[in-house]
């Protein structure tokens, strides 16, 4: 009997809506994820969304105030800052862990409560990624350098969506979601090739329906913060492009365009966000498909252009901030995206080190007719 793989589909449940951080902790206790009001919760955050969430979290809530311990804030979902949140975790004894915050944080508090065998509670304070929903973790040096990923058994227990908070976030990081998000079609379509499993054509579809959302309403979202085309991004770009790679499995995953932001982040030059470093790497990905011959990768590129010269996507190295990088420096960057297990290699062509540079530092080529 053939045994297909598991898939960890999405979070068990998931709750969207405003004034939801207020009310975590009665939130908590009907999702049955603690029964007893003081039972240990560890809770790990970032600088910067520790004290968003500080400001909608009440630790005064009337007569359910559980055992909560903060986490020293973290920038890096490295190896020694895993070890060490391990480490707190279990000094709390902890029941629980709320991970709330951009992706790398919650991507440690998924791996952190995956160690030690704890539910765990996904709270994003941006809408940048869709790290909330994964069964997926990305491990980063501790000055954010790509390192690895792990595959997780399963999906968070809880992911909330807190409009009110992830309004608080620059709009910056939802333009960064969109591009992380937008990568899901130009990936998984390549990725799944031929396949004709129920489910992975299921979610090629959904990845281009996540496109066209995209591409109809992003504009809208960024002009008006809060509004209901707002949250349909926000939406869009936390859960819907969650969902592709949790129907899709390793048929629907990242291909060149993850492949060239794991590279970038091997460039200390190279400050951007995560979703705007994948933006970019689609670019590379089409462009390099282009260099096949691809005439329709080349009009994909060019209506990709004017979409993030509409909402603030990179679109070249200098718009990265990596106009006077040396050749060298770059080569760099290259051979990490090239580099044996790469996902570069989902691309249905062989890739050189050459090509790849070739087709970075000409993503806003002209389109020749």
């Amino acid at each position: 009997m053939q045994t297909l793989p598991t898939l960890a589909i999405a979070p068990a449940q998931v709750v969207r809506g405003s004034a939801l951080i207020p009310d975590l902790f009665n939130l908590l206790q009907r999702s049955r994820l603690i029964s007893d009001p003081t039972s240990p919760v560890f809770l790990i955050t970032g600088t910067h969304s520790g004290a968003a969430l500080g400001q909608f979290l009440s630790v005064d809530q009337p007569q359910i105030t559980p055992k909560i311990s903060w986490a020293e804030p973290i920038t890096e979902c490295s190896s020694q800052n895993l070890a060490n949140l391990q480490q707190q975790a279990q000094a709390q004894n902890a029941q629980i862990i709320i991970g709330a915050g951009g992706g790398k944080v919650l991507d440690a508090a998924k791996l952190v409560a995956a160690n030690l065998g704890l539910p765990v509670v996904t709270i994003p304070t941006s809408a940048a990624t869709c790290a909330a929903w994964t069964a997926l973790s990305n491990v980063y040096s501790d000055l954010g350098a790509f390192d690895h990923d792990v595959s997780l058994a399963r999906c968070p227990d809880l992911l909330l969506v807190d409009y009110d908070l992830i309004a608080t976030a620059p709009s910056r990081t939802l333009a960064s979601g969109i591009g992380d998000a937008i990568a899901k079609w130009y990936e998984a379509s390549v990725s799944s090739g031929s396949s004709d499993r129920t489910m992975v054509i299921g979610a090629v579809q959904q990845a281009r329906v996540l496109r066209d959302i995209l591409l109809q309403k992003s504009v809208a979202a960024l002009e008006q913060p809060g509004s209901p085309v707002w949250r349909e991004v926000v939406d869009a770009c936390i859960c819907l492009a969650g969902v592709i790679g949790g129907l899709g499995g390793a048929e629907c995953r990242t291909v060149a365009a993850h492949a060239v932001h794991n590279g970038l982040t091997h460039l200390p030059e190279c400050h951007l966000w995560h979703g705007e470093k994948v933006a970019f790497g689609i670019l590379v990905q089409l462009r390099l498909e282009e260099m096949q011959g691809n005439q329709l990768a080349a009009t994909a590129r060019q209506q990709l252009l004017k979409f993030y010269d509409q909402i603030g996507l990179p679109q070249s190295l200098q718009a990265l901030g990596l106009g006077d990088i040396s050749l060298n420096q770059l080569t760099k960057a290259a051979e990490i995206a090239c580099a044996p297990g790469s996902d570069l290699h989902r691309l249905p062509f062989r890739v050189s080190e050459e090509q790849l540079l070739a087709a970075m530092v000409s993503t806003t080529a002209v389109l020749v007719k």
